[in-house]
């Protein structure tokens, strides 16, 4: 017959093993977001839940065009009282020496208009070109009529990326991949 306690202490043991691997999972790997707010409206809905990838920017796998990024407000946007625990969720439409602008309702990257299937509508503001500085990211909700962006705030920079947004996976109903995200790891991806 089995000692109780040494059943209980091993139960015990493995419940704690269990606890430790998925908050080291949840910390370093991935983890499951929620959406606050329609800025990346219609790409996500408010209360869509996701699965966000942490790890591919631990690996030196920078974000790239089209990319869906959860990032840490920038200084702009905490000196507008935004609290460093928050997370925020736009998508990359600008890389390091990229020229960006808005012009005529279109985005428009290093002189050439942009087709962008995950917008709803043709952006009801001007932007001048600006050229993304080294370790910079420019980002733009899908909303982009909606969303308090870089054509706001400025520059993202790149050290303040908690990860990629790579699959919904609540309502069940809008379940799969994220839009212009390519998965878990490296690659050359455009939009």
């Amino acid at each position: 017959m089995q000692d109780p306690w040494r059943h209980g202490l091993r139960t015990l043991l493995s419940l704690a093993l269990v606890v430790a691997l998925t908050m080291a999972v949840r910390q370093w790997v991935m983890e499951p977001r929620w959406i606050p707010s329609g800025s990346m409206m219609p790409t996500l809905q408010v209360r869509d839940l996701l699965v966000v990838d942490k790890l591919s920017p631990r690996l030196g796998c920078g974000p790239q065009l089209g990319d869906v990024v959860v990032f840490q407000p920038p200084d702009a946007l905490q000196a507008m009282g935004y609290d460093t625990s928050q997370v925020l969720i736009k998508r990359v439409v600008g890389l390091a020496g990229d020229r960006v602008a808005v012009h005529e309702g279109r985005l428009e990257r290093n002189g050439q208009a942009l087709r962008e299937p995950w917008t709803a509508a043709p952006m009801a503001y001007e932007q001048s070109e600006v050229t993304v500085l080294p370790h910079q990211l420019w980002v733009l909700g899908d909303n982009r009529n909606n969303s308090l962006d870089s054509h706001v705030w400025g520059p993202l920079p790149q050290d303040r990326v908690v990860g990629r947004a790579l699959v919904r996976y609540w309502p069940p109903r809008r379940w799969g991949g994220i839009t212009g995200a390519p998965g878990i790891g490296c690659g050359d991806h455009h939009s």
